[in-house]
């Protein structure tokens, strides 16, 4: 991110937290250039940037000043109401059926589920993989055979160590992404016909795991901004038989929510006072924008209980597929699995991220990523404010790559799709994440293609699209 990106970045958090309220006026830029050690021109270029998304507006010889109306400043949804009851699935045909457009490249990728592979680091991952290929003992074809590649669980059991959880490398599985994460913790904690408990709306890759096994699901509700309702959820595990709780604590797959940290020891204080198992789907926690990282809650667990899956793909390695699994006391049952299943994930790949993980510069990477999420996430949402009808809601996420849209009612998701797509954008409508389809005026955007933010008509055309169906 270059230096008057960084520049607007945080000015515009000043007036996100409303330390510079409409109508304060900006430091001169002499008063700028000498405060944050800059050059005049990447002060006008970050006062330009924040001019052409609606911030602030410069006044004839007075200088630079917040606007008085911000765009439309969309407010939040409201808390999710899903149906109360449990219920059997048949989603997959739906969802495969909705997301096959986007593999095509000629597509406005705002539906994809992951974020632009220009952001990472590939060729120097690609040095660290053509190395680890070249010095392949052959004995760790053997050797690392699940739970995997010692040195990578070491590495990975490092970094929950420097969030305040103390896993030991035994209890970790690595596995071909996190999705077969996902569904080894499923079968080692519930047979067909239980019942598990999720938050609505949901990543649909859950639901589509779910019906695989044979497994009926309880939606509760959910907050854009703070996640699963506790009192919801205990209420739940009161009234019906759970046997696992599959949710995603930290910038949820739609949502965006981040699950406060004091209210993550609450749930797991919950679940442990059930004997409930938490499957955790972590696989945004790195990215963050705010200073701190969220709890880790695998650090809250005294029971093993807490199942916690992430992988590398959505933070520096897309198609590797690498993921893993910190199992608790299922972490045998998981290996077993995972030896039943697909035996092994590829040992050279294991051993370059457990390199690059040494001596690849990791956390620098992560800096430079998040800063660019945070970026084109105001981008995306000025954008919005600007395009969008009257009505529309827009979830802000503090994380992650995804922007929750509920549109105003009588606009119908799906018919938002098709048309987009017939105008070459693809979006990820609303009822995908729900067992029961619900959502129907809801669309997940993604803001993680900075390729596709460059398109200016792109989002321009789709408010248009909601906007005819008013």
């Amino acid at each position: 991110m270059s230096r008057y990106q960084t520049l607007a970045l945080a000015t515009e958090k000043l007036i996100g937290e409303g330390v510079l309220r409409a109508g304060d006026r900006l430091p001169s830029v002499r008063q700028a250039c000498r405060v944050h050690a800059v050059s005049p021109v990447t002060v006008l270029q970050a006062y330009y940037l924040l001019e052409s998304r609606g911030l602030i507006e410069a006044r004839p010889r007075s200088g630079y000043f917040v606007r008085a109306r911000l765009g439309q400043r969309l407010p939040e949804p409201e808390m999710s109401r899903p149906p109360g009851d449990s219920s059997g699935l048949e989603v997959s045909d739906f969802i495969f059926e909705i997301l096959e457009s986007v593999k095509d490249p000629a597509v406005v990728p705002f539906g994809s589920s992951f974020p632009s592979p220009h952001l990472f680091p590939l060729d120097k991952l690609g040095r660290f993989l053509a190395g680890a290929a070249r010095r392949l003992d052959p004995l760790a074809t053997v050797t690392d055979l699940p739970p995997g590649n010692e040195e990578l669980r070491r590495q990975i059991a490092l970094r929950y160590l420097a969030q305040g959880a103390q896993v030991a490398p035994q209890e970790i599985v690595v596995t071909s992404g996190a999705m077969e994460g996902l569904n080894l913790c499923l079968q080692a904690v519930t047979r067909p016909g239980d019942l598990i408990a999720i938050e609505s709306p949901t990543f649909y890759a859950g639901l589509q795991a779910a019906e695989r096994l044979g497994l009926k699901v309880i939606e509760i509700p959910t907050h854009p901004r703070e996640g699963v309702s506790l009192p919801a959820l205990a209420d739940a595990l009161a009234q019906h038989p759970v046997k696992a709780c599959l949710l995603m604590l930290n910038f949820a797959n739609p949502l965006g929510s981040l699950v406060p940290d004091a209210r993550k020891r609450e749930l797991m204080a919950l679940l442990a006072r059930h004997e409930v198992p938490l499957i955790e789907d972590d696989v945004y926690a790195e990215l963050y924008f705010g200073e701190r990282a969220p709890l880790c809650a695998k650090g809250e667990d005294r029971l093993g209980l807490h199942l916690h899956i992430s992988s590398f793909s959505k933070c520096l390695a897309p198609g590797y597929r690498i993921g893993w699994v910190a199992a608790g006391r299922y972490a045998a049952q998981v290996q077993r699995l995972k030896l039943s299943t697909s035996l092994a994930t590829t040992v050279p790949v294991q051993i370059a991220l457990a390199e690059f993980l040494k001596h690849g510069g990791y956390d620098h990477h992560l800096r430079r990523l998040r800063r660019a999420l945070a970026m084109q996430e105001m981008e995306m949402v000025a954008a919005i404010e600007r395009h969008f009808p009257p009505g529309t809601r827009l979830a802000r996420p503090g994380g992650g790559y995804f922007l929750w849209l509920e549109l105003p009612p009588g606009v119908d998701a799906l018919a938002v799709h098709r048309l987009a797509l017939d105008r070459g954008i693809n979006i990820a409508p609303g009822p995908i994440f729900s067992a029961q389809r619900e959502y129907r005026n809801c669309i997940r955007l993604n803001f993680g293609h900075p390729e596709a933010l460059a398109r200016a008509d792109a989002l321009a055309t789709l408010g248009r699209i909601v906007a005819a169906q008013l």
